[in-house]
């Protein structure tokens, strides 16, 4: 993987004994790896502890982005996210570019054009500053490239023992154009499910080079801002039910989210998800499920049955939608669930993660 990989093992085996489990039995007294998957374990955290501790001052619809009144008619889209991805640089990107992306990308699915984002760094002490100084660069460069703006920001130092290199945090605020409402409870049966392309990549491309695997083929991760591709849809004047970006807990979180908001079934064609060879080949070599793979450049869309060519076309046109593909639709039966339809005429539940299959993703 040349030097996208930072300071890993060699490939000659894996280090089992460095692995940590991400999914572990629920019943446990304090925060384990699965508690920050994206998964039931993230839910049931939300749910049961931090909510009730907020009380009355908890927003009532939880997501991604909020969107946010102001005014008579302005409406603001703000979101937060934090990164701790390891390695911190790996094919295709690094904290840097994943931590601008990603919240550009959560302002983006509530259909808001990005505008700013605040950037806040945890480093441990011993961080090498040119280390620090590649981050850095990255995030101006992928700021840039969203074209959004880096308007304030933090640094925190914390002892050797306890961080381990950079974390990042970043928030955002973005506009969201009038006439626009996505959100995850506007599914309706008989409504399209489309995505943008090839899934389970940043996953793989982390894990790889984490691990030191190799799969005949460098696989590169697909983070990149999907605001422009969203607009792009947006110009068709389809109302566009829901947007979501499947990252942590992969397309089988992301879609059981929606189906329980929506209260629809949702079923998937096994035969048109598109995972790649490399990316089927390495799920299969550690046993994880594609579906549950964290994505970081690509979307998930349910748009009204009628529109999805419509909308299909508009995607393929623009560079980060050239494989868009439907992959299945809402349905009113099995209300909250997720099943795919498999090629020998059967059907499975894909069923929301407990946790998350690799940690430090994202």
């Amino acid at each position: 993987m040349g030097d996208a990989c930072d300071a890993l093992p060699g490939p000659a085996g894996l280090d089992f004994e460095g692995w940590t489990c991400p999914l572990p039995l629920r019943d446990v007294p304090s925060i384990v790896m699965g508690h920050g998957g994206g998964g039931a374990m993230s839910g049931e955290l939300i749910e049961h502890l931090f909510l009730p501790a907020y009380g009355a001052a908890a927003a009532a619809e939880l997501g991604d982005s909020a969107v946010l009144t102001v005014g008579s008619d302005t409406r603001l889209a703000f979101s937060t996210d934090s990164f701790v991805v390891k390695p911190m640089f790996f094919p295709g990107g690094s904290i840097g570019d994943l931590a601008v992306n990603g919240t550009v990308n959560d302002l983006a699915m509530s259909g808001a054009t990005p505008l700013f984002l605040s950037t806040a760094f945890i480093l441990a002490e011993g961080t090498e500053l040119s280390v620090l100084g590649r981050i850095a660069r990255a995030v101006g460069r992928a700021a840039e490239a969203a074209g959004v703006r880096l308007v304030t920001g933090d640094t925190k130092v914390v002892e050797r023992a306890s961080g381990d290199g950079v974390y990042l945090n970043t928030s955002g605020i973005g506009v969201v154009p009038a006439g626009i409402d996505i959100h995850a409870r506007r599914a309706r049966p008989g409504d399209a499910v489309l995505v943008s392309g090839d899934l389970g990549v940043h996953g793989v491309a982390v894990m790889s080079c984490r691990e030191g695997l190799e799969f005949g083929t460098t696989v590169e991760s697909d983070t990149a801002p999907l605001h422009g591709l969203v607009a792009a849809m947006l110009t068709t004047g389809t109302d566009v039910h829901v947007l979501r970006d499947p990252t942590r807990g992969g397309v089988s979180a992301s879609l059981n989210e929606i189906a329980r908001a929506s209260e629809v079934g949702i079923e998937l064609v096994e035969r048109l998800l598109p995972v790649p060879p490399a990316v089927r080949d390495a799920c299969s070599l550690l046993g994880l499920d594609p579906l549950q793979v964290a994505n970081e450049g690509k979307l998930i869309a349910i748009v009204p049955a009628t529109d999805a060519d419509r909308v299909l076309a508009a995607m393929r046109a623009h560079p980060l939608g050239r494989s868009a593909c439907r992959i299945g639709s809402c349905v009113p039966d099995h209300a909250g669930m997720v099943v795919a339809r498999t090629g020998l005429g059967g059907s499975r539940v894909i069923g929301l993660p407990i946790g998350e299959q690799l940690p430090r993703i994202c």
